[in-house]
């Protein structure tokens, strides 16, 4: 009987994710369902890549999955803001890029803050830490690594976003379901089981 609810639950999530994700806000939902899932993949390779290369003690994520959610909400912050940017502010080209720079360094060190604090309240661990770093703010932020996350993000709007959009508009709306269950499951198990 339990087991029968259950299965009743998903379908009827399922469903009304579907129904409601594409009659209310439309391709919108799913676009940044799919640009979120394809970042947190390539976030999950750059860091195993980084891993394997060069810092073989590094964490590369708290899932079990392929994928690092961090960077697609990184992903997710700085397209909202770089079309926010973009078409509303009138001035060249030039600037518009440098205040999408200092933007992005603000939000994504703050994301990068919250992130470090709530793995560190629900599993007990610091995947990162900065404190031998100059100009750092606890062990989550560096001023260096800030940086570091403006320059990614230029070079992300101007470079990988393209492709990426291309890539994402492509996405089946069930293979966008079936990959939020997936990460959803794997949130719930990595929490119950680390």
């Amino acid at each position: 009987m339990l087991l029968n609810r259950g299965k009743n639950f998903i379908l009827i999530f399922l469903f009304g994710f579907y129904y409601f994700g594409y009659t209310i806000t439309g391709d919108f939902m799913f676009y940044y369902l799919n640009l979120f899932f394809l970042s947190s993949f390539l976030g999950f390779v750059l860091e195993t890549s980084l891993k394997t290369f060069f810092f073989p003690n590094m964490n590369n994520g708290i899932l079990f999955g392929p994928w690092i959610p961090v960077y697609g909400f990184g992903a997710v912050i700085v397209v909202i803001v770089s079309k926010n940017i973009f078409h509303r502010l009138h001035c060249s080209k030039f600037w518009k890029t440098v205040i999408l720079f200092f933007s992005v360094v603000i939000l994504l060190s703050l994301l990068e803050l919250l992130g470090g604090i709530v793995i560190e309240k629900l599993f007990h661990k610091v995947f990162w830490d900065y404190c031998d770093q100059k100009f750092n703010f606890g062990p989550y932020i560096s001023l260096g690594m800030s940086l570091l996350w403006g320059v990614f993000s230029i070079v992300y709007v101007y470079v990988i976003l393209p492709i990426e959009k291309k890539i994402t508009k492509k996405i089946p709306k069930w293979v966008t379901i079936l990959a939020l269950c997936l990460i959803i499951s794997d949130a719930v198990l990595t929490y119950f089981l680390t």
